[in-house]
């Protein structure tokens, strides 16, 4: 399923159900309604501003469609979700799969990971015209659970290509990290949807292990797609945006419909996302090998921006 991701960054609003919609309000003045969207398209709702109020039907009615509500702190970085206790028909065997897959699966897991990361990494890099060799020679040195870090390796030699030698990735800066934050709380919230869909365990990770952390596996699953935030995010500073806009939030959601491929086919970013959470609980239950991850290259939209048709 593709739906909208629906963001409220307006601090005068308070959002309500009302027949199958959500129905946002302005609090001010006459209180006049703003705008209506139906519940049953929304993938993911993100309360992007402080001084927002909602109902508790609001709360309920989007958990029993599986739809994360994101909460964002003024970094635009989520500091919190609501998801529902029960997303998939199969959950609990899914769940009890999870629970005991071995280490040596996961490490497994993990490196086919990383190694499309570097990929989709290298991409970028191709897309925007920066030489790409220093992040796939990284990709043959990946071992079992990336034990020598690799992926922090090519992290590093990647930021200063993409944005030059002066960039420092600082989830507490403005400019283009508030742009990646913004657009990395969007991706997160669309595979915390796919996680949960696919009956698995938004916690039980295949690396992360920070003990704070809920959306574990989450992460685990979204790097292969941070690439292509990333390059929307040099994109917009190559039209000289450098700021979280308006327009740049919605170019950067706009992400999420491309185009992308896999090895079950051409098929939007989201439906990739889902795609990969799903083969991840396949692999749990012994009904497949490897997960679906997306091939290399990025978005077909992107390079069509770029003129490289």
């Amino acid at each position: 399923m593709i739906g909208r991701i629906v963001e409220v960054a307006d601090d005068r609003r308070h959002l309500f159900v009302s027949r199958g919609f959500l129905v946002v309000r302005d609090t001010e003045g006459d209180r006049l309604e703003l705008g209506q969207v139906p519940l049953d398209d929304i993938a993911a709702l993100i309360a992007n501003a402080h001084g927002l109020t909602y109902t508790n039907n609001l709360l309920v009615a989007l958990s029993e469609r599986g739809v994360p509500f994101v909460l964002c702190g003024s970094n635009h970085n989520v500091v919190g979700m609501l998801w529902p206790v029960q997303g998939n028909f199969q959950q609990a065997k899914r769940f009890d799969a999870q629970l005991a897959a071995g280490k040596p699966l996961q490490k497994r897991l993990w490196a086919e990971v990383v190694k499309c990361k570097l990929r989709q990494q290298a991409a970028a890099l191709e897309t925007a015209g920066y030489p790409d060799a220093p992040l796939t020679a990284l990709i043959r040195k990946v071992r079992s659970g990336d034990s020598e870090n690799v992926e922090a390796q090519g992290a590093r030699r990647y930021w200063t290509l993409l944005f030059g030698d002066q960039f420092r990735r600082n989830q507490d800066g403005g400019g283009l990290n508030a742009l990646l934050n913004y657009g990395y709380t969007v991706l997160r919230a669309a595979m915390a949807r796919a996680v949960i869909a696919a009956g698995l365990h938004p916690t039980l990770s295949l690396h992360h292990a920070n003990e704070s952390n809920a959306m574990r596996l989450v992460d685990d699953l979204m790097e292969p797609f941070r690439p292509v935030i990333d390059l929307r995010v040099w994109q917009l500073n190559e039209d000289g945006c450098a700021m979280v806009t308006d327009d740049a939030k919605r170019s950067l959601v706009r992400v999420l419909y491309d185009d992308m491929a896999t090895s079950s086919g051409v098929s939007p970013v989201l439906v990739c996302m889902q795609r990969l959470a799903v083969s991840l609980a396949q692999v749990y239950l012994g009904e497949r090998e490897s997960l679906d991850l997306p091939m290399p290259g990025l978005p077909i939209s992107m390079k069509a921006d770029l003129g490289d048709e």
